[in-house]
């Protein structure tokens, strides 16, 4: 006899009746797993509830006010000159293009030449969008120049 799904049946012991709690004291009554007295056992707090504590959703501020950020802040690409010297040995010309191929900066982002470290007399026709002052200096001082695009 082949079987089918009529004749199918769960386990013994799968299926359990529901525990009506809170009904008489002769079946889980009188508490219903609510413990003692208290907020818990007459009523549901909600989610937010902090047990009295200023709730999370109180304590941040209610509107987005005054942020002090400037809007039209320019976020500059970081390049300083031992890095270049290290990029470009032979000398030539850097740009920000060059800088990018590198891996020295991200693409389409203005770059700013610092002057930490030491160029070590490589020369280096440098155009950036911003330059430090000592960075002017010593692209100078090594027989390079510096142009802001």
């Amino acid at each position: 006899m082949a079987i089918k799904v009529h004749h199918l049946r769960p386990a013994p012991g799968a299926k359990t009746p529901k525990t009506r709690v809170g009904r008489g004291e002769g079946s889980k009554g009188k508490t219903a797993g609510r413990g003692t007295k208290g907020t818990g056992a007459r009523k549901n707090t909600g989610a937010a509830f902090e047990g009295g504590q200023m709730p999370l959703h109180m304590r941040l501020p209610k509107i987005k006010g005054l942020k002090n950020r400037p809007r039209n802040k320019v976020v500059f690409q970081v390049v300083n000159l031992d890095r270049l010297a290290e990029l470009f040995p032979n000398g030539g010309e850097v740009g920000p293009d060059e800088l990018f191929q590198a891996g020295a900066v991200r693409k389409n982002q203005p770059v700013k030449v610092l002057g930490s470290g030491e160029l070590g007399g490589v020369s280096l026709t440098v155009k950036a969008h911003a330059f430090s002052e000592s960075a002017k200096e010593k692209i100078a001082a090594a027989g390079g120049s510096a142009t802001e695009l």
